[in-house]
């Protein structure tokens, strides 16, 4: 087996901290070879808090994907979350000097470079500049301005920022785990890729990502993420809040959670009891289904509307904003029974469970086939995309000079709409290439810092 085709995603989440190991079959879809999962016990709502702790979970993790999988694993791709993060929209432009030539990636990265000139809070940084569109001078709605022509390129701006220790204190734990970086990535992004279509990001669709710790969110329009948020709770405050409610241990309150727990309260009959063991010396303890449905429903409808709200601040009831494709739900909380029903009570929505299956093999898909593993699945398929890419570089890089074909040099005269539409199309996804450049830098400077110490 060719080791270097080999992708590694690594999930260092609130409850649980998930290795997948995986690659792309012949028929384009990803084949996960080995899986490791160990608790997470350094780690607070995607925070970490115990450095020591969240590294042993890491070394078990990632050890129990290689006696699987068979192979040693070196880097891996890691997921950015937690409560620090932020979203903000913006809104810059530039003036070209020479509007008569084409506005070039050189242009891009130069808006781009402005927005990061933004004064974040104490400890904060921006992590990521996502373009949404752009205005040519009285040109609305450009997706793709490399090619065109101008003098004023503006564009919107979904910004996203975090606090540099949260992430610094992650990449150490990963480094000290003996293991590389090989990319970062913001985990609804990856959790998106998993479980969402093409047509659904067009259409426009809400994915709520319920993990243990928090709940991400993350909605898409026209093909372009326009709206991010991270809710601070999760399926951790929900076995919480059981456990205080029945007077029970955490233990037994996970178990009832994800054994017999449901949302809606009006499933369950009064007569219905579980009976859990009691504590040494102590009778079985009996709880009713009825009051731990009531419990869960409490708590997962505060986490919903919170949600919601922000589905309302992003404007989903104007006819432009308006998500066709509904409410996608996934993460470990979304496996919660009758959850789909409340969110759609809650939201009148339509809603849907998204499993991260359409991406991977047959076999495998069956293996990973809960939503829990959405964001595994994403920064796996993050890894082997980060793999194909740089192939695709290294061959470019060792082309014959000969066998490079010159770009089209446009004549003198007045361009044409038609030259114009031409151009564009031949510098398709252009711009998209500058966003990954401008967030590689970032995290070209991340990785020096985790290496040397140097500061980014």
């Amino acid at each position: 087996m060719n080791r270097e085709n080999i992708a590694v995603g690594l999930d260092i989440g609130t409850t649980k901290i998930v290795a997948m190991v995986g690659k792309k079959n012949e028929y384009g879809k990803l084949e996960i070879l080995g899986l490791g999962n160990a608790k997470s016990d350094g780690v607070q709502r995607g925070v970490v808090h115990n450095i020591t702790k969240t590294i042993q979970s890491i070394q078990k993790a990632v050890e129990e994907a290689e006696q699987e999988s068979g192979i040693k694993i070196n880097e891996v791709v890691v997921g950015i979350a937690g409560q620090h993060i932020r979203s903000m929209q913006h809104s810059e432009y530039i003036i070209r000097q020479d509007p008569d030539s084409v506005i070039s990636e050189e242009d891009i990265e130069l808006l781009i470079n402005q927005v990061k000139k933004l004064g974040m809070l104490p400890g904060e940084e921006i992590i990521h500049v996502l373009p949404q569109e752009f205005k040519i001078d009285d040109e609305i709605g450009v997706k793709e301005p490399i090619g065109m022509y101008g003098r004023r390129l503006e564009a919107n701006f979904h910004v996203v920022v975090g606090q540099s220790a949260s992430i610094r204190n992650a990449g150490r734990c990963v480094k000290d785990a003996g293991l590389e970086l090989a990319g970062l990535t913001l985990e609804p992004l990856a959790s998106a890729n998993a479980v969402l279509s093409e047509e659904e990001k067009e259409a426009g669709v809400a994915l709520v990502d319920i993990g243990g710790g928090t709940t991400d969110l993350a909605i898409f329009k026209d093909g372009i993420i326009r709206h991010t948020y991270v809710i601070p709770f999760g399926g951790n405050v929900i076995t919480e809040d059981i456990k205080e409610g029945c007077s029970i241990i955490e233990r037994n309150a996970e178990v009832l959670k994800v054994k017999f727990g449901s949302a809606w309260p009006g499933e369950c009959r009064d007569q219905d009891v579980i009976s859990i063991p009691g504590l040494r010396g102590h009778d079985p303890k009996e709880i009713s289904m009825k009051n731990l449905s009531k419990i869960i429903n409490a708590r997962v409808t505060e986490i919903i509307e919170m949600v919601f709200e922000q589905i309302r601040q992003y404007g989903y009831d104007n006819p432009q904003k308006k998500l066709i494709a509904g409410i996608v739900l996934t993460g470990g909380g979304s496996e919660l029974k009758h959850i789909k029903q409340l969110v759609e009570y809650i939201t009148g929505i339509d809603t849907r469970i998204g499993y991260p299956n359409e991406h991977v093999a047959g076999e495998s898909a069956e293996r990973i086939s809960r939503p829990l593993y959405a964001t595994s699945v994403g920064l796996t398929m993050e890894s082997e995309m980060m793999l194909r890419k740089n192939k695709i570089r290294g061959a470019e890089k060792n082309q014959p000079e000969e066998d490079l074909k010159p770009l089209e040099v446009i004549d003198e005269g007045q361009p044409t709409q038609e030259t114009n539409k031409k151009t564009t199309k031949q510098n398709l996804g252009k711009t998209e290439n500058v966003v990954m450049r401008s967030f590689n830098n970032f995290f070209t400077k991340f990785k020096n810092f985790i290496d040397s110490g140097e500061d980014y």
